[in-house]
């Protein structure tokens, strides 16, 4: 049977308190009676209270939860999150805290019960499919929460870029070196996609916000440029991830009209892009590739994206969870982010 605080009290002799206080509050007991409770302890084979229900009896786990619609590899695999977790987690060690990776399950029932269930002191909205659903669990809770998306009530905390502008940024560098046949490629547009082309009636329907607003970045570009959202293409890549981008983009089929660039929603799709167009030959190096992040592995492939500052959205998220601002208005932070032009685009080719 395994042992209790209850038993260990009794057998040393003292109130069940006096034991709690030997392991959450010592400054309240003799060092010999302290010490006489640990051994008693260790001998019966007590391990002390749980840390978890005492954190939460006394109202401080010492845990921020950080929340993502992925499983739970992608926190140390996709070179994005990476960076953003290491800001998160520089400002959790000035504050003596810890991080609780929280992956969400597809489906709202199974988010939210994951929400309901970490024990921590706030959360960090990272990346959520059904923000929203999310966001009233977490309300539902009485928990503090930072988002990385602009969120509409004026009180609500979120630090984020304008994701929007700088999707049509990267377009707009596109639709003046001439490219009007272009495919979009992105995660996550609608549910159950699989890979490869994709019919999407109207942006609107893409249900996850960031992809979401990256492709109306994108739509709003090539419409000014004369290109209605029906004439893009779209493809589905079945994971985030640069084998997926290759598989989706390796299923674009040429057709007599051969889209002149493929935009990618992130840049480790546009690596897999790269590698599936270099693959095919001459042709395939003179499509032009756009992505978006600026990770490490960019630079060195000769990727044109859009970078935004992944450790500071961090950093800045984590601290508005620790030290969050009397000003309301100061908590919602808006980065900024920057076109970085390299080889991998260039002018349409003549035929």
């Amino acid at each position: 049977m395994k042992p209790t605080l209850q038993a260990v009290a009794e057998a040393v002799g003292v109130s069940r308190s006096t034991v709690s206080n030997a392991y959450g509050r010592p400054d309240q007991l003799s060092a010999e009676l302290r010490q006489r409770i640990l051994d008693t302890a260790r001998q019966m084979g007590y391990p002390g209270p749980n840390p978890t229900a005492r954190s939460l009896r006394r109202g401080f786990v010492g845990a921020i939860g950080v929340l993502f619609t992925s499983r739970l590899s992608y926190a140390f695999t996709d070179a994005f999150a990476v960076r953003f977790l290491t800001g998160v987690a520089e400002a959790a060690e000035r504050h003596d805290s810890s991080l609780l990776l929280v992956p969400l399950p597809v489906g709202l029932a199974g988010a939210r019960k994951a929400v309901e269930n970490a024990a921590v002191d706030g959360f960090c909205v990272y990346c959520a499919g059904d923000e929203g659903g999310i966001i009233d669990t977490i309300r539902g809770r009485g928990l503090p929460f930072v988002t990385t998306s602009a969120r509409p009530q004026p009180g609500d905390r979120w630090v984020g870029i304008d994701e929007r502008s700088a999707a049509r940024s990267a377009a707009e560098h596109l639709t003046a070196l001439g490219h009007r046949r272009v495919a979009l490629l992105a995660h996550d547009v609608l549910p159950d996609a699989g890979t490869g082309r994709l019919r999407v009636a109207n942006v609107t329907d893409v249900p996850h916000p960031t992809t979401r607003d990256r492709l109306a970045g994108v739509a709003d570009a090539f419409a000014a440029a004369g290109v209605a959202w029906s004439d893009l293409t779209v493809l589905s890549a079945a994971d985030n991830d640069r084998a997926a981008g290759a598989a989706a983009v390796r299923a674009l089929d040429a057709g007599p009209e051969p889209c002149t660039a493929v935009l990618a929603c992130s840049d480790v799709l546009a690596l897999g892009a790269l590698d599936a167009l270099r693959a095919g030959g001459e042709e395939g190096r003179r499509v032009s590739v756009t992505g978006f992040d600026d990770i490490p592995e960019a630079a060195p492939a000769g990727l044109t994206t859009v970078r935004q500052p992944g450790e500071e959205k961090g950093r800045t998220a984590a601290a508005l969870l620790f030290d969050p601002p009397a000003d309301a208005s100061a908590g919602q932070i808006q980065l900024p982010t920057t076109l970085v032009v390299r080889t991998s685009s260039g002018p349409v080719p003549r035929s």
